[in-house]
């Protein structure tokens, strides 16, 4: 592995292009706003974000059609982007290249290393045990309140280090650490998805497992390709609302759902539901949202609110009382939903997990750290009831 701070990642892509004197300028950010940091989708679908000369795409991308102009439509994600010559799609990384769309993070991830499983959040996927994670640049939302921003809401050039790993370089890494598994997390795994895609495959020949944290709004038929490589997946259920979606982040709820309902026919899934003071917390908002969860995916679907934290766009939020987060859950399991839990409150009893028959606590957590497994093949050590989820 090869680890590049920026300074010396602009050298090495000037080996193969001649760089634009915009990269030695601080706050390129301007370059790539569009509404502060609001895109419409019409703006995306145009194209929304220009080019920056001097990074050199490596792996021509997935799911686009060149049009007759050369301008390329990407087909993607929900905002399916039409892309003209020398410019990029919304995500920030699918550059058309005389009509061919290619992707600047492959084989360039920005994060690489060994996290708890518990922090995507995954409960009912081998507790305790620590995965590699991933991520790089870029996301095709523009959540206000993102907490890993630095990275999503930047393009590559404006990344402080870079690894260069290939596939083969990841599932080596992996297996020299034994590690279970591999997390495309941090940023919009969707964002790199033919990167995300490969080591998948390679990762499934090694009989390693797969999960990624996604807000969920890829379209149907890259997501079941990804799926056939997946085993478990946390996404975000950012709200329950379209306004909220569009205002919080420049996107839409609808495809979120859609890809919820399809990867539970597939993977193991689990929500995630960030409770943010006075946009996304009504009693209302989240009885509809656990209603939903039930009917179309299931009571055993496991649903953690989470607490918010004053972050990038929504520094001047407060951060979710406790009462809130309490008053959520007990919604959640009024509606009937089984596995509850309220995470980022540090020793809450809650963010433990409890067997829905004889409620006993079966996998006790303390934040990110697993105290005791109460699960034996599969089942609750207490009363034998069948637990759900991926264990061994």
């Amino acid at each position: 592995m090869e680890e590049l701070n920026r300074r010396e990642f602009i050298q090495k892509a000037a080996r193969y292009a001649v760089l634009c004197p915009v990269l030695g300028v601080l706050g390129c950010d301007a370059l790539f706003s569009r509404d502060g940091d609001n895109i419409s989708n019409s703006d995306a679908a145009s194209g929304a974000t220009p080019s920056l000369d001097g990074i050199e795409p490596v792996e021509e991308a997935m799911y686009y059609t060149t049009l007759e102009d050369k301008s390329a439509e990407c087909s993607l994600c929900f905002r399916n982007c039409i892309i003209s010559k020398g410019d990029r799609g919304a995500c920030r990384n699918r550059e058309n290249k005389e009509g061919k769309l290619y992707s600047l993070v492959y084989g360039r991830p920005t994060a690489v290393r060994a996290e708890p499983i518990e922090k995507e959040p995954m409960h009912h996927m081998l507790p305790g045990s620590d995965i590699l994670c991933i991520g790089t640049a870029g996301c095709n939302f523009r959540c206000r309140h993102c907490h890993n921003w630095h990275m999503s809401q930047r393009p590559i050039e404006e990344m402080d280090r870079i690894y260069e790993m290939s596939p083969k370089e990841i599932i080596r890494k992996v297996k020299s650490k034994n590690l279970p598994a591999v997390s495309f997390t941090y940023n919009e795994p969707t964002s790199f998805y033919e990167y995300m895609l490969d080591i998948s495959k390679k990762a499934r020949d090694n009989g390693i497992k797969i999960l990624f944290h996604s807000n969920g709004a890829i379209n149907k038929e890259p997501l079941e390709e990804m799926l056939k490589y997946t085993d478990a997946a946390t996404v975000d259920l950012k709200g329950f609302t379209d306004e909220f979606y569009r205002k919080v982040c420049s996107a839409n709820l609808d495809p979120v759902k859609r890809s919820l309902e399809i990867i539970k026919k597939t993977a193991w899934l689990e929500i995630v539901n960030l409770v943010i003071p006075g946009y996304n917390d009504s009693a209302e908002e989240i009885r509809d949202m656990c209603r939903w969860i039930k009917s179309d995916l299931g009571e055993e679907t496991p649903l953690h609110f989470s607490r918010f934290m004053p972050s990038y766009r929504l520094t001047g939020v407060s951060r979710t009382p406790v009462d809130t987060l309490e008053r959520a859950f007990s919604i959640a399991v009024e509606e009937g939903l089984h596995y509850v839990s309220i995470g980022n409150v540090p020793g809450h009893r809650k963010n433990s997990t409890f067997c829905p028959k004889c409620e006993e606590r079966i996998i006790h957590r303390r934040h990110f750290h697993v105290v005791n497994n109460h699960i034996k093949e599969g089942n609750c050590s207490f009363c034998g009831h069948r637990i759900p989820g991926i264990w061994a």
